[in-house]
């Protein structure tokens, strides 16, 4: 390879690294990287780490929430504690018996139901949360849209949304979870949002927004997209991998 072709090729890389946050372009010390590199990556494996084995902050969740003009639900899953939630998904995806009796008790009949769950990062609801929930509500709400109760369910899948969204009988459901944390972002809030909810339904029948983060989607642009995604929903009746085909065909003139 010329001097010239090395040159065009680091330059590339420099390019890259500016693109993205994957490790690229380390660079070598022997046979290894450089220890800069090394450290950075202990420390972002630390911090993945205790994204998923720490707990949510609860008190400073429902501070957060002191202001929010909807009631609040805290549930809970089979799973018992956080090892139980690790080891056994399954119990992450359904409610305990105390919950499903506490929301039977609750409001029901409304259009959209917010549910936070812990899901494998801590980080990413201690931190990100709060704000899109706020940002949601707001929006719904302008849309004369009615709101359920703002559900907080402990060492909580994708999937308890489901049951919640069904037993509240909502239309739709917005699972607002964190995500499996990487090592370029221990902090990324994933958003699930789903029509017609009901126990047992495959992931196909739901749509994600995801990487919601400083440094990823910002809050903002987050719940604009949400928002975006409902309104697809109460058009068509349908959310999922069907959805896209369903608003192509509203969208076809009438013969």
């Amino acid at each position: 390879m010329t001097n010239k072709a090395i040159e065009q090729q680091s330059a590339n890389l420099v390019d890259l690294r500016d693109m993205t946050d994957a490790r690229v372009s380390l660079g070598r010390f022997g046979s290894g990287v450089p220890t800069r590199a090394m450290q950075i990556f202990l420390l972002d494996h630390a911090r993945a780490r205790d994204a998923v084995w720490s707990q949510v902050d609860h008190p400073a969740l429902d501070a957060a929430f002191a202001d929010l003009p909807i009631d609040r639900i805290q549930v809970d899953s089979q799973a018992r504690d956080r090892a139980s939630y690790v080891k056994r998904p399954d119990l992450g995806r359904i409610l305990s018996v105390s919950s499903q009796q506490l929301l039977s008790n609750a409001k029901h009949g409304v259009d959209v139901v917010i549910v936070v769950a812990d899901g494998l990062s801590s980080s990413a609801v201690d931190i990100n949360a709060a704000p899109l929930v706020f940002a949601l509500v707001e929006r719904l709400s302008n849309l004369k849209l009615s709101i359920g109760p703002l559900v907080i369910a402990r060492q909580a899948r994708v999937a308890i949304g489901d049951p919640i969204g069904e037993t509240l009988g909502a239309t739709i459901t917005i699972m607002l979870i964190g995500e499996r944390p990487g090592l370029s972002a221990a902090d990324s809030l994933g958003a699930y949002i789903t029509h017609s909810p009901r126990t047992g339904m495959a992931d196909s029948l739901r749509n994600c927004v995801s990487n919601i983060r400083d440094g990823g989607l910002p809050i903002e642009d987050a719940a604009e997209t949400i928002l975006g995604l409902i309104g697809q929903m109460l058009a068509t009746g349908i959310s999922g991998v069907g959805m896209r085909a369903a608003v192509a065909r509203l969208k076809q003139p009438d013969p």
